[in-house]
């Protein structure tokens, strides 16, 4: 079977083949007819369009196959193209023609430099010099290669010695002079990702599919660096073109295979998280974690997305364990910091929450929930330290209102005055007020809600006068006052 850039290089030379019938080209031209398609292929590379140009620089080649001139020209085309390679063969050609055409064999120097094939550009040079001393382009070019090539031999001893910060940065001054060298480009990402730069790795990876015919290896590597950094959809990309040029490659197939699956588990999870179906998200998270434990990108979000869940189902202490396992792999992730802010809250643990809001803010003080989420543990944390409805009622923040009101009626049969059987009635007067203003508050969801939110709507100090008087010495109505009792 033929790989798919081995199919695209036949159809390429089939269409070259029929553009050539098309305007009549036969295996002879008569030199008029040359020379028609050498100044149509002049006047369209003039005017840019260098792919009509190069159609007539092909006519002309194969009409007349032994003249140096017309080879040098469509090489000059291809050049203009980008297409090196394809340039190659025909500079060779010339200079079988015509070794002492030293313009070509100037180009042909210029193409093996930026290959990086230094000894091959070196001989080519000085041929040029040779022929013309003083030619500054063959000057200027053959002062560089003695020092990238020590430059280059410094950087294997660098990357020999684990200096991959050194090795980077003499293999950039290398890849300037010669950009089209896929071995110091692979070697400049094989420092990068063992740096922990898979984004740069990446860059260095990337042109040499290009560069290289049919390069699966690149492509599973692309695919591997994006799926490190938790990339699933990038990663995915890569690896179907691998598939592309080999559709039964003995690596890219299962990795393929992985890939697909692990990115299906964790879409479905975000598309459940996103419905409000989080118990369904925990499944599929679970999963996920079963298809990949290892790389840290994708188990910290799978972690991450679990504490969210947890978090939705008011399972504070689940959602804190998740949330740190999603911490140890990125101290810096705010959304973990946030979740876990809120399952402290949950927990009544305002000073870690304010804590972990303060570090999420360090880190990005522009993001509106941290703000928010900050104040409002700043205001829950302050508020825990004068009265607590929920704690006054013995109950937990997600306690139902059947729930509240049961415990209302409870604790308001044993601390009423005039039912209270100890010695200290003082005592039992303030429970009792107490507990009535928490029924009034959580009973009443838009009191509740403000409460909830760290404000108080029962503190004087928070209202702007009027409102209850829940004196904590006593009652407002007096001393000889009968309590009316009502459960409602």
């Amino acid at each position: 079977m033929c790989s798919f850039g081995q199919l695209f290089s036949s159809l390429h030379l089939i269409f070259i083949s029929l553009e050539l019938k098309i305007i009549g080209v036969s295996s002879k031209l008569s030199a008029s007819e040359i020379e028609n398609h050498l100044e149509h292929g002049k006047k369209l590379l003039a005017s840019g369009q260098l792919s009509d140009a190069l159609v007539h620089y092909h006519a002309a080649v194969e009409g007349d196959p032994d003249n140096f001139l017309t080879y040098f020209k469509r090489a000059t085309v291809l050049l203009a193209m980008g297409r090196s390679k394809s340039a190659l063969p025909d500079l060779d050609r010339v200079l079988e023609l015509r070794p002492d055409f030293f313009q070509a064999r100037l180009q042909r120097g210029n193409v093996l430099l930026k290959q990086g094939r230094l000894d091959e550009a070196h001989i080519d040079y000085e041929a040029v010099l040779h022929k013309n001393p003083d030619n500054p382009d063959a000057l200027q070019q053959l002062s560089v290669i003695d020092p990238i090539r020590r430059e280059i031999t410094e950087a294997r001893n660098a990357v020999n010695m684990g200096d991959y910060s050194r090795a980077i940065e003499l293999l950039g001054r290398a890849i300037e002079v010669a950009p089209w060298d896929t071995e110091l480009r692979i070697m400049r990402a094989d420092c990068h990702e063992n740096m922990g730069d898979f984004i740069s790795a990446i860059s260095d990876i990337k042109p040499t599919t290009k560069l290289i015919p049919d390069n699966t290896a690149a492509y599973l590597r692309l695919s591997e660096l994006h799926y490190e950094m938790g990339e699933l959809e990038d990663a995915l990309r890569e690896i179907r073109e691998c598939l592309k040029l080999d559709p039964d490659h003995k690596d890219c197939f299962p990795f393929y295979k992985k890939l697909k699956k692990l990115n299906k588990q964790m879409q479905a999870a975000q598309d459940l998280i996103n419905h409000g179906e989080y118990e369904e998200a925990e499944s599929k998270l679970k999963q996920a974690l079963k298809t990949e434990s290892k790389v840290p990108s994708l188990v910290g979000k799978a972690r991450r997305q679990l504490c969210h869940c947890y978090l939705k189902l008011e399972n504070p202490s689940d959602a804190i364990i998740q949330c740190n396992e999603a911490l140890k792999i990125d101290e810096n992730d705010v959304d973990a910091l946030c979740d876990r802010a809120e399952a402290h809250i949950l927990n009544e643990m305002y000073d870690e929450a304010v804590a972990d809001y303060q570090k999420a803010k360090n880190i990005n003080e522009h993001l509106h929930k941290v703000q928010e989420g900050l104040d409002r543990a700043q205001r829950l944390q302050k508020q825990s330290k004068k009265r607590d409805y929920y704690k006054i009622l013995g109950l937990k923040r997600s306690a139902t209102k059947k729930e509240i009101m049961r415990s209302y009626r409870k604790l308001a049969v044993q601390w009423h005055p005039d039912h209270y059987e100890g010695d200290d009635k003082k005592k039992a007067e303030k429970m009792f007020i107490d507990i009535a203003a928490a029924k009034e508050v959580l009973s009443d969801p838009e009191k509740r809600a403000k409460y909830d939110n760290g404000e108080d709507p029962l503190d004087p100090e928070a209202q702007s006068g009027g409102g209850h008087q829940w004196h904590h010495g006593g009652f407002p109505f007096g001393e000889g006052f009968q309590f009316k009792f009502h459960f409602n």
